[in-house]
């Protein structure tokens, strides 16, 4: 086990009258209990939590005037990642695919798998199948893609990134995940904090469901995925953005951290691509 501290720090400049959903709480989920946790809000406004849904989502509605707004978010968490060699771990054939897994192979919003049939067949077919293939298909995107910060927006999808061949941590998991489903392999993406993240702030992983469960994988190769702690979980990045904002405000300076409090169990060392990491 290891036992993570998290928190953020986001200051914004509010226009006028305005309503945020921030998703920036932990998951409450069996692979990562709580031990303490603050949501602060400076100048104190009234806050109202939801979950939304079965995976341990949950957003904090706000409604605020117009002014300076500070969020302040820490948690203390006990993370219960499994280890399990990746050699052991096989894909599971679609008749057995649970049925609340069956929409992870569909294409979404930023993962068009459906146009990457051929070229994943092609690419990735002939390997052996289970979390080998996942890897080289991480390894394909770590070594086609460059990581340049600022080299795509908002809407840029899985095949925008293929065509510039650069991207940030959302883009590789887009990539990988649509990937993925193209080869039949259900995949959703993840967003979260990160131990040893480098320069710190929020990340993007991805899930690829396996032999029945559900594996983290980082396309990226910038953290472990032993020292991963969700926030959320969904189809693509539309369904876990850290703040949804409804009315007129900016974004004028954001802090992240992750750190893990007890001694390093191999799990946070980003070269160890031979174990894998259950989640669910």
């Amino acid at each position: 086990m290891n036992q993570i501290k998290v928190g953020s720090r986001i200051v914004y400049q509010v226009k006028s009258p305005t309503t945020f959903l921030f998703n920036i709480s932990v998951a409450q989920n069996e692979h990562q209990p709580i031990v303490d946790e603050a949501f602060i809000v400076e100048p104190f406004h009234e806050i109202h939590e939801c979950a939304v849904s079965q995976l341990g989502n949950r957003l904090v509605r706000l409604s605020v005037p117009p002014g300076d707004l500070t969020i302040r978010y820490n948690a203390t968490v006990n993370l219960n990642a499994e280890q399990v060699e990746a050699t052991d771990v096989g894909e599971t054939p679609y008749e057995q695919l649970p049925a609340d897994v069956l929409t992870y192979l569909n294409p979404s919003r930023y993962c068009e798998s459906d146009e990457l049939l051929d070229f994943a067949m092609q690419e990735f077919g002939n390997l052996l199948p289970g979390y080998s293939r996942v890897t080289a298909i991480c390894n394909w995107t770590y070594n086609e893609l460059s990581y340049t910060p600022g080299s795509t927006g908002p809407t840029s999808t899985a095949c925008d990134v293929l065509q510039l061949k650069q991207g940030v941590c959302r883009d590789f998991s887009h990539v990988a995940i649509s990937l993925c489903r193209a080869m039949g392999i259900p995949a959703r993406y993840v967003a979260g904090y990160a131990v040893n993240l480098n320069p710190p702030d929020f990340h993007g992983f991805f899930e690829a469901y396996l032999d029945g469960r559900w594996f983290l994988f980082d396309a990226t190769r910038l953290a472990p995925v032993g020292g991963f702690v969700r926030i959320s979980t969904g189809r693509d990045a539309a369904d876990v953005a850290f703040s949804t904002i409804r009315g007129s405000a900016k974004s004028v300076e954001m802090e992240v951290s992750a750190v893990n409090l007890l001694p390093d169990d191999g799990l946070l060392d980003p070269s160890n691509v031979e174990t894998a990491v259950s989640s669910a």
